[in-house]
């Protein structure tokens, strides 16, 4: 059964022509329109649409619809956004993403471990001087979040030879993991860790977690990554913390505010290494391929794909 599947995004013309390109090439018995392209009896009758950082606005324009299918894997803007009895959100799981982010922990883990911020600085001040490299095995990986990235993440550090301890809110294990959960257990993974990686999705619990006094529990010299979201980290609190030496580097991928303003302190902070949120990019063609499978199963059995828990948030 050919259908007309809305498209709807808050992004630029380009990036949108790139996704309904991708998602037409996946789904070539349907059709990919704009949500601004929709006649009226198309906005009527539409029971599911595909949705990058929607207006809300446009999903409301379609009073009918059961589902939208994310093409992120984050969807705590739109969980905020939409109401509460509005269409169940289905966020994208994607096998590619982990294997994405698995491999981005560990570059980034190794540009710490290997101490290359230290070398960046020393080649500023064209300074020649080796320092020691500690064993992987001498070095303590933690990551805050377990869930499907964390696990990936973790398997990859382990194959490395790192040491790595894991922090979820709930209790949970991993074979090669010392795993730690609730509030209480945060504060352990935080002081035995040498560097500290967030993957942890942004919630009511999470917002702010690594608050000034998490962070003083962080061990003196150790390093932070975030791939997770920004608010989930105080700023103010970072810096300080960079400031006085009692943090040695932060690698950070996301922000409160993107794209980060221009007039940051973190874009120039030395011990600072901003980038502009590609720690885990989604693959167009991978993801296409999955949206179009769950649209199928729907069409077929009439069955929605688990969505979202809107009071967890994700």
């Amino acid at each position: 059964m050919s259908m007309v599947i809305p498209f709807v995004a808050r992004s630029d013309e380009n990036d949108r022509q790139t996704w309904i390109e991708a998602l037409g090439a996946a789904m070539p018995d349907h059709r990919i329109k704009r949500f601004e392209e929709l006649t009226e009896i198309e906005r009527q009758s539409a029971r599911v649409a595909i949705v990058a950082d929607p207006d809300p606005a446009d999903i409301a324009g379609m009073p009918d619809l059961l589902w939208i299918h994310s093409l992120w894997a984050g969807v705590e803007r739109i969980a905020n956004e939409l109401p509460v009895d509005g269409p169940i959100i289905v966020r994208l799981e994607d096998p590619q993403m982990s294997k994405t982010m698995a491999e981005a922990v560990l570059a980034w883990t190794l540009y710490l471990h290997r101490d290359m911020p230290r070398y960046r600085r020393q080649q500023e001040e064209r300074i020649w001087k080796e320092h020691a490299l500690p064993l992987p095995s001498e070095r303590t990986i933690g990551l805050l979040g377990l869930g499907v990235l964390g696990r990936a993440a973790a398997a990859k550090l382990l194959q490395q030879e790192f040491r790595v301890c894991g922090w979820s809110r709930s209790k949970t294990t991993m074979d090669g993991v010392e795993t730690f959960h609730g509030a209480d257990e945060l504060y352990q993974v935080l002081a035995k860790s040498d560097i500290v990686v967030v993957l942890m999705p942004l919630t009511a619990e999470t917002r702010s977690l690594l608050d000034d006094g998490r962070l003083s529990a962080m061990c003196a010299g150790s390093s932070l990554i975030n791939f997770a979201r920004g608010p989930i980290i105080d700023a103010a609190a970072l810096l300080g913390h960079l400031d006085s030496g009692h943090l040695d580097h932060a690698v950070l991928d996301v922000f409160n505010e993107e794209p980060l303003p221009k007039d940051n302190p973190l874009w120039g902070h030395p011990r600072v290494t901003v980038l502009p949120h590609i720690s885990g990019p989604t693959n167009r063609t991978t993801a296409s391929a999955i949206v179009a499978g769950n649209i199928k199963a729907y069409l077929e059995t009439g069955q929605i794909p688990p969505g979202v828990d809107r009071a967890r948030g994700y």
